[in-house]
């Protein structure tokens, strides 16, 4: 208990104390309820039969280029467009984009084309190998279909979105403007 002198009475806050105290009682309660929720999002950005980090999990120091034919592409609802990538010697599983993006770049592939790859090569906690491509190559179109910047940065996020700095394109899909804008970096094949 603490003892005030005989005759001080104490006095309430000062404007300057309450300037400090209101914006350190904000930034308390922000990380109590917005930092589990944000870890929590962080542990979805895993793909959970996998264990690859998605889409921030590109890694440039493993970036190879794969060529081989395609099989079992499938567009889920939730995570990235996807398909097998069988070369001479191995099996990839090829992880691209979101399925809007991948739909906005108008890429078409079926079973038995033969792609070339480009991306970060890594071994999932399942043994399979997966490449998180950066650019799919399809020699049969002529197309080649760009998912990722230079530095990996996911070029569907946008401006600014990337992991290592921003190089991508515009748009979402409710944007209007198909993810691929003429933004620095972007494909410039945006609806007009």
């Amino acid at each position: 208990m603490v003892h005030l002198a005989k005759g001080r009475r104490s006095k309430p806050l000062s404007g300057r104390v309450m300037k400090i105290a209101l914006p350190l009682h904000l930034f308390l309660g922000f990380l109590f309820i917005f930092v589990p929720i944000s870890m929590a999002q962080d542990r979805a950005k895993f793909l959970e039969e996998s264990g690859i980090r998605y889409p921030d999990g590109f890694d440039v120091n493993t970036v190879g280029e794969v060529y081989g034919k395609v099989s079992g592409f499938s567009q889920p609802e939730q995570g990235p467009a996807r398909f097998n990538l069988i070369t001479k010697k191995e099996t990839y599983i090829v992880i691209t984009s979101p399925k809007w993006y991948w739909n906005d770049l108008d890429g078409k592939i079926r079973d038995g084309d033969e792609v070339g790859v480009t991306g970060s090569k890594a071994l999932g906690k399942d043994g399979n190998l997966y490449v998180i491509a950066q650019e799919v190559k399809i020699p049969l179109s002529g197309k080649l279909l760009v998912f990722r910047g230079k530095d990996g940065g996911p070029l569907w996020r946008g401006p600014g979105g990337s992991s290592g700095g921003g190089s991508g394109g515009f748009g979402g899909p409710a944007s209007g403007k198909g993810g691929l804008g003429g933004g620095v970096g972007g494909a410039g094949r945006g609806r007009r």
